[in-house]
Parts: C-alpha cells; structure tokens; sequence
C-alpha cells in the first residue's frame, strides 16, 4: 500500500476530530480550515481539496494507524504541532467532548507524545 502523504494523514485525523461528537461546527469548520492553512502553506481552495479527500480517507478507514503511521517519521517538534493543532479543534467551539479528549489521547499515545506533553498542550490551548 503507498504511504501516506503527512499533511493527508493530519487533515484526515482533524477531519475526524471535528466530527467526532456528531457535529462539526462553524468555529469548528474554520479552526480545521485556518490550521490546515497555516500547518501547510496552501490557500483556500487547495486546503478545501484537502479536506474532501481526507474526508473520503477518514470514511474508508477503520482506525487511526494509517494516519498516524504516515506521521512516524515526523521529528517530535512537528508531532507537537499536530496535537496542539487537534486541540485547538476541540476548543474551537468552546466545548470539550470527551470522545474529542479520547481521540487526542489515543493520537497522541500512538505517535509517541507524552501524556505530559499532551496535557500542557490542552491547558495552553483551553486558555486561547
């Protein structure tokens, strides 16, 4: 099976993160936008094709080790990155649901960032 492209991989597990509670909001919607925009540098219309397809990934997939298998290679300052990008997800409509909690968790856990590391992130992101 090909691998994975990175930036596929992390819109695919905030895509899934959005809607995890069974709605994805507006604030939502646009924290998933405006990350995946600054995350990898594409405007408007290519980070919405990013989105369609991750969406079509996320819905084809059974769990997350596709997606967190393409971020293996990433060094810890970029696998940081993409946990304080899901939390500012979560936090985007000032709600936590605790199948959001979960997920991050199991993310982070799976890309090998410390429950430490993870918690820092969440309170640095629930205060913004």
């Amino acid at each position: 099976m090909l691998s994975m492209e990175p930036k596929l991989a992390v819109a695919a597990l905030l895509v899934h993160l959005a809607a995890i509670d069974g709605q994805v909001t507006d604030a939502e919607r646009e924290a998933l936008e405006g990350t995946l925009m600054d995350y990898t540098g594409l405007g408007d219309s290519e980070v919405s094709k990013l989105i369609a397809e991750a969406t079509r990934q996320d819905q084809e997939s059974v769990d997350f080790y596709r997606f967190t298998s393409a971020l293996s290679s990433l060094d810890n300052g970029e696998k940081l990155e993409i946990i304080r990008m899901m939390w500012q997800v979560v936090f985007a409509d000032k709600k936590n649901h605790e199948l959001e909690d979960n997920m991050v968790w199991r993310i982070a856990e799976l890309i090998g960032i410390s429950a430490r590391q993870r918690t820092t992130l969440r309170n640095q992101m629930a205060k913004s």
